[in-house]
């Protein structure tokens, strides 16, 4: 595989995921959808597994995926978010998949990872809490071991998909350190309850957990280095669904701008929008190209996939934030009614900025990197806030 270069079972893909998602998720349906209290249909949430096979797409196949590499699942998740897909995908596909992927616990994984690639269990992964710090130093659910359980008690906040899913991945601290955890969603001691959020087409939730039980992934005292890693692929997968975001904002203003007529020609022809337009290409471009070094650094296993990572969700986050401010300046007083989708893309481009750690966030990571590679030293990383 070289860098920067698709191939034809690429563009395949492609195209078979932006046609499905062309079908199933226009405007009216995202509508729809953000409305309820799941946020997604459970009727293609099946048809995307037994037609398309997406959720098993970056599972390796000893675990019941398709055994696909990072730059798949990069394409998939950029088709996702040009549809504003609403669907736990990103949860269970992407969050939860790689925390089970990283651990070292081989019986957890072919325990629990068939049924998250078949799409018939639901998964997500649980680290902040209500300060909103996503970073492995800020975690406080506790948990303590019995004669036959691990228990836990605590809360998690801004947990994606959360309030539905069937699997919840919890990060925990125990008294050897940080653990990764397994909870049902139906456990006892388990309340989950609904997020109140900006952008309703990516729900969250808040769970207490109250002497519930739970199982151990892996060795007690031994995720921090596993959930530092899926964080990093986490966001890898983020910064191609903005990508897809922001393609759509730009076509979105380039299509209005050909058709709205003002003083007898169409606005697109005045300077002061071709500008705009422009610096949305420019910047488009540039962001998938971050991405998808990310995503080939990510497939590739390489030891530049942390760099990569922060450099891409910092500038993907504000491109597609931009650009979504940019496409309801450019489609006027229309753009800023509830009946028009451009506030759903601002929306979720801002709640996306702020995911899984801001820009200022990661840009700090950065230089806490490229200065622990001159001098030696290793800092703790920095705290960060989730989306409300």
């Amino acid at each position: 595989m070289v860098f920067g270069s698709f191939s034809d079972e690429h563009d395949a893909l492609r195209t078979e995921v932006r046609r499905f998602l062309t079908a199933k998720s226009p405007e009216p349906e995202v509508r729809r959808l953000m409305a309820t209290a799941e946020g997604y249909d459970p009727a293609v949430w099946d048809q995307m597994s037994k037609q398309l096979e997406l959720q098993s797409l970056a599972i390796p196949e000893q675990y019941g995926g398709s055994g696909f590499s990072y730059v798949e699942l990069a394409i998939v998740m950029e088709e996702m978010g040009a549809a504003l897909l609403c669907a736990p995908y990103f949860a269970s596909a992407v969050l939860a998949a790689n925390a089970l992927l990283t651990s070292d616990d081989e019986t957890a994984k072919h325990d629990l990872l068939p049924g998250i690639a078949r799409g018939t269990t639901i998964a997500t992964l649980a680290i902040a809490e209500d300060k909103g710090q996503w970073s492995v130093d800020a975690v406080e659910l506790t948990a303590t071991h019995s004669e036959e359980d691990w228990i836990l008690n605590g809360h998690k906040s801004f947990v994606i998909d959360g309030h539905t899913a069937d699997l919840i991945l919890a990060v925990g601290r125990s008294d050897a350190g940080l653990s990764l955890f397994a909870v049902a969603g139906g456990a006892p001691g388990l309340q989950r309850s609904p997020l109140q959020t900006m952008d309703e087409t990516r729900k969250q939730a808040r769970l207490v957990f109250t002497n519930t039980p739970a199982r151990l992934i892996g060795t007690a005292g031994n995720a921090a280095a596993g959930v530092k890693k899926t964080l990093e692929l986490a966001v890898v997968a983020l910064a191609a669904e903005q990508v897809g975001g922001t393609r759509h904002c730009l076509e979105s203003s380039v299509d209005y701008a050909k058709t709205r007529i003002q003083f007898g020609r169409p606005i697109g022809s005045f300077q002061a929008i071709k500008h705009k337009c422009a610096d949305m290409l420019v910047d488009l471009e540039s962001a998938r190209s971050a991405a998808y070094y990310a995503a080939w650094a990510a497939a590739e296993d390489s030891d530049e996939l942390a760099t990569a990572a922060a450099m891409a969700k910092s500038f993907c986050s504000e491109t597609y934030f931009r650009a979504a401010a940019e496409n309801i300046q450019i489609h006027g007083g229309l753009g800023f009614t509830w009946e028009h989708d451009a506030h759903l893309y601002y929306k979720r481009g801002k709640s996306s900025e702020l995911l899984l750690g801001s820009p200022a966030y990661h840009r700090e990571l950065l230089a806490a990197r490229v200065e622990a590679d001159a001098t030696g030293i290793q800092k703790s990383s920095p705290a960060v806030s989730s989306s409300r």
